[in-house]
């Protein structure tokens, strides 16, 4: 039973989240990871939110650990009741992770996937994030990002334009990162552009991979 909303997130009396948009973007999104996504392993969520996409993907690819994280605890408590709930033995408690510090309290991870979040933080976290998907990944491993973005030549589109007026509005290091910015701090860490495609709701899903120093 709903109990609340906070931020525009309505929460259970079990302090779980639920955002509006994740019923709507996560089987898309998990059509384009299932193509990407490692055989086996270990999937570190970063900046997992509510944890219903952690939940949901847990559950889509049960040959795959997925491990959540977020650096609010509130949220890290919407993670905790959605996985109680749920009982999904692949899904992992959440980690306390903010991409900006050096340490991150997680030693290797197969694929990393990061969700909405670079345009609602600083700058800063975007080569954090690169930073640390390279010391986590394998040769070859994905860090996949999905989001809204701005592409140098395309008309941003009038949702978007609106979305980050607002995102500016609330804090002036907050808003739609350039792609070609983006790409420029992946490779600035050893991570190459694999693909971009466009998704619903005018959202890309872009996939970085490390690069193999063998090769």
């Amino acid at each position: 039973m709903i109990g609340g909303v906070m931020g525009g997130l309505a929460m259970s009396d079990d302090e779980a989240l639920y955002a509006p948009a994740v019923p709507r973007n996560r089987e898309p999104i998990g059509a384009a990871l299932a193509s990407v996504l490692p055989r086996f392993g270990t999937v570190l969520e970063v900046a997992s939110g509510t944890g219903e996409h952690a939940l949901h993907w847990a559950a889509t690819f049960p040959h795959l650990i997925w491990q959540p994280s977020d650096p609010d605890p509130v949220a890290r408590r919407s993670i905790v009741a959605h996985t109680r709930a749920a009982a999904c033995a692949n899904l992992r408690p959440p980690l306390d992770l903010d991409v900006s510090m050096p340490h991150w309290p997680i030693s290797r991870a197969d694929a990393i996937v990061c969700i909405n979040m670079i345009h609602i933080a600083p700058w800063a976290a975007t080569p954090g994030l690169m930073a640390g998907a390279v010391r986590l990944l394998p040769p070859g491993g994905v860090l996949v990002l999905y989001g809204p973005f701005r592409e140098h030549g395309v008309r941003l589109a009038n949702s978007n334009a609106a979305f980050d007026a607002d995102l500016r509005a609330r804090d002036p290091a907050w808003g739609l990162r350039d792609l070609s910015a983006v790409t420029r701090a992946a490779e600035a860490h050893g991570l190459a552009l694999s693909q971009h495609v466009a998704m619903p709701a005018n959202n890309l899903f872009v996939v970085f991979r490390k690069v193999d120093p063998a090769r």
